[in-house]
């Protein structure tokens, strides 16, 4: 795939490494490199087939190196897009290498027009006679649809698209993206899959797919509500909200939620608009918990400082991820430890009082203008304190989390830090890194940060212990407040 690498480790359960990352520009600097180092043992390189055997290689690496039974590729876009055409070459290769073990799945959107009133099934016609000139026939169609497909549309799917109707599944909009694999078991879909690759098809019905159906039941029949507000500033995009931008957070919101047997209830506040009118940071009241997401930049920062110090004095649960601990400790080095003009190197560079500096590592990939997927990524080690909020939600020493930051907690400020009430109860291995920051629960209900990530290891049946803490003590506040 290539951006969607999060919904699928949500749903698989299962991280996804570099190999199943493929994009256009990593294909063609692959094949470039390869010939410069004679690889193609001085053959002429073209574009087909070279590019397209690139893409095959990659694939069956990718399934080589997880050992993986099934492979899913997705290729993105639109059919007859010039982008996108590359891949289909290389997908039609792999078919004609394992006709045995390679099916197509087609998804195509069937629109309703409201001035009509009647699905239209001409435009994935066209679509199928446009793929079939890539020389790729669909094993199966997902019919997309505001509403469930009919079999009147059904039949003449299948009749004028060469397709089993059996193999034309139905895939209408639902309330919850997580209804989408119940939907599909109801038309078999995973015996039609095991029929077409050659595959045994389990007896017995697996216990993660007990356990999906009973959060799916818990999505649509939870009362109890918990109101949490992301406050973020990379939602506007003209007249519209764009909540994907934090869809990892948001997702994990949700499992811990459910998890609980609650139903969440997310609000995006702009940041932006505490800064434009301060007094709307009282809106902050209403809500159960708050969350400051990652993030770049100044804009909105000064916003997003208010809206935690309002949850902090107020006592509303709080959680800081990446961005959003680094502002925790900057608000606290203001408003607890006396230094007024606590900023980070990032916001502003010249100020002497950057409680949030730049890594000494990065500062040398910064004079060298190495840009480009040079932040501190991937995972790791964390040790907990003892006695912490942390220490209790984790219930280990030690964790590994994932990372993609430049800037860190300054080691010039933490003794000051402490000394006005902060604890620093996760830190690096070597104790130079401070990875979670917290107050006390005597001062604060749940006041949280972490340098890290957590959101991106949070999955649907497995939610992530400090999202769950931080629901838990907005549940408790909510009912206090009550």
């Amino acid at each position: 795939c290539d951006q969607d690498v999060g919904n699928y480790e949500r749903f698989l359960d299962e991280n996804i490494y570099t190999d199943n990352y493929m994009t256009t520009g990593r294909v063609y600097q692959s094949v470039i490199e390869n010939e410069r180092s004679l690889k193609y043992k001085g053959a002429c390189v073209q574009v087909v087939p070279h590019i397209p055997l690139e893409i095959v290689g990659r694939i069956e690496r990718a399934q080589k190196n997880a050992n993986a039974e099934v492979t899913v590729i997705e290729i993105g876009g639109t059919v007859g897009e010039y982008e996108n055409i590359l891949f289909l070459e290389a997908a039609r290769m792999l078919k004609l290498r394992d006709p045995g073990r390679t099916m197509f799945v087609m998804v195509s959107y069937l629109p309703t027009p409201s001035s009509i009133g009647e699905m239209k099934t001409k435009p994935t016609q066209h679509s199928v006679r446009t793929l079939n000139s890539s020389g790729i026939q669909p094993d199966i169609i997902m019919a997309r649809s505001k509403e469930p497909l009919d079999e009147k549309r059904r039949e003449k799917l299948s009749f004028f698209c060469n397709v089993p109707e059996d193999q034309v599944i139905s895939a209408p909009d639902v309330k919850s993206i997580y209804d989408i694999p119940i939907n599909f078991e109801k038309e078999k879909l995973s015996k039609i899959v095991a029929k077409l690759l050659n595959l045994k098809f389990p007896t017995k019905k697996p216990k993660t797919a007990i356990a999906w159906a009973k959060m799916v039941h818990t999505i649509h029949n939870a009362k109890d509500e918990v109101r949490i507000a992301i406050v973020g500033k990379y939602f506007d995009t003209g007249d519209f909200t764009l909540t994907d931008s934090y869809l990892s957070v948001i997702e994990a919101v949700k499992y811990s939620t459910y998890a609980l047997g609650k139903k969440p209830v997310i609000d995006w506040v702009n940041a932006i608009e505490f800064e434009k009118n301060p007094k709307s940071i009282s809106k902050l009241r209403k809500y159960h918990g708050v969350l400051v997401p990652g993030g770049f930049g100044s804009r909105g920062i000064e916003g997003k400082i208010k809206a935690i110090e309002y949850v902090r004095k107020n006592s509303i649960p709080y959680l800081g991820l990446c961005y959003g601990m680094q502002l925790a400790v900057i608000e606290s080095a203001r408003h607890l430890a006396g230094l007024k003009g606590a900023t980070s190197r990032e916001i502003n560079p010249k100020s002497k009082e950057c409680v949030i500096d730049m890594m000494d590592t990065q500062k040398e990939k910064m004079k060298k203008e190495e840009y480009g997927g040079s932040m501190r990524l991937g995972s790791y080690e964390c040790y907990l304190k003892r006695g912490s909020v942390a220490d209790s939600l984790y219930k280990k020493n030690m964790i590994v989390e994932r990372h993609r930051h430049r800037f860190e907690v300054s080691p010039l400020f933490i003794e000051r830090l402490e000394d006005a009430g902060l604890i620093f109860s996760g830190v690096s291995p070597d104790g130079t890194l401070m990875e979670i920051v917290e107050l006390p629960k005597k001062v604060h209900p749940f006041f949280v940060g972490c340098q890290f990530h957590p959101e991106f290891q949070a999955r649907p049946l497995a939610p992530h212990p400090l999202f769950t803490g931080f629901i838990k003590a907005s549940l408790e506040y909510g009912k206090k407040r009550k």
